[in-house]
């Protein structure tokens, strides 16, 4: 690859990162798959192509029997990369504006049962301050809906535990407000007023205090990263042997099936999720209804 693509590639990396808010992991996949395609091009002039060349491509590709899926973001990631050369003005034209990618399998969320969330909480041992500190993230993982991200980039001036609100910065950058229950702002109240402090070892601090200070830390008074939240749960979960794979977005998923559930508005579910468009949302209206399917099934004599 040479020089010239590779200060693309640059560019495009720091666009993804600042202007599109993408995580870590989907930003190596798209950086990944935009390198694969230059060098399939095979010196051939990134700025040049035209959209036959794109579908060539694809068609190139298929013959690796990838998944769906991963056709589907190699495709978005194309899409993306020529629409950032075209607005930076590398390109004349955007070649891949209409190109299509095989339409996503869209199999139903997996979500817990209150009594699951229940059983998973009442497994994190608080008798130290960062197991305190673990239990008030799985509290608010399940009284807010937040992505894991979202938990992990909290300040102290995202919150208002007057209010039971707390502002988060989902996708794009997108702010929005989102709610917790009482039993969630007890616990994160009791976090901050001490568990906090106590969390780095020794030798390290957690710093001065200001509305840009890192909600929830680690032992060396860092902000706590996305991995190590995921280790958390999967660690209280393999102590309980839930016959489930438990995610931070399952917990997402189970905090948006039990407000359909309970007869919330689709808007409102939106809106507390941070999801762009209702499509998104309604997903969870199809996961509802197979909820009351299975409970007519195993409740009614003749189901």
């Amino acid at each position: 690859m040479d020089e010239r693509s590779r200060q693309y590639v640059e560019e495009f990396k720091t666009y993804l990162s600042v202007e599109k808010n993408f995580s870590e992991h989907t930003l190596r996949a798209y950086c990944s798959d935009i390198i694969s395609f230059i060098l399939w091009l095979n010196n051939e002039d990134c700025t040049k192509v035209s959209f036959e060349k794109l579908r060539e491509y694809l068609h190139f590709i298929q013959r690796f029997e990838y998944q769906k899926t991963t056709i589907a973001r190699k495709t978005a990631s194309i899409r993306t990369f020529y629409k950032f050369m075209f607005r930076e003005k590398y390109t004349d034209s955007n070649p891949a504006l209409s190109l299509t990618a095989p339409k996503r399998p869209k199999p139903l969320p997996k979500f817990l049962t209150p009594e699951e969330v229940e059983q998973i909480l009442n497994n994190v041992k608080i008798d130290t301050p960062a197991g305190f500190r673990n239990r008030v993230i799985l509290e608010l993982l399940w009284a807010t809906g937040m992505r894991v991200s979202e938990l992990s980039n909290l300040n102290y001036g995202d919150i208002n535990l007057e209010e039971n609100e707390i502002r988060v910065f989902g996708k794009g950058a997108k702010e929005r407000i989102v709610l917790m229950s009482d039993r969630a702002k007890n616990y994160l109240s009791q976090y901050l007023k001490s568990a906090r402090n106590l969390i780095p070892a020794q030798q390290y601090n957690a710093g001065t205090l200001n509305d840009d200070s890192p909600v929830f830390i680690n032992n060396t008074g860092f902000r706590l990263q996305n991995n190590t939240i995921r280790k958390v749960i999967n660690e209280t979960v393999s102590k309980i042997e839930l016959p489930k794979k438990v995610t931070p977005h399952v917990f997402r998923h189970s905090f948006a099936t039990k407000l359909i559930e309970n007869g919330a508005d689709l808007r409102v579910v939106q809106e507390l999720l941070g999801h762009a468009g209702i499509s998104n949302t309604q997903i969870y209206t199809h996961v509802s209804m197979k909820h009351m399917k299975d409970v007519y099934e195993t409740s009614h004599p003749h189901g």
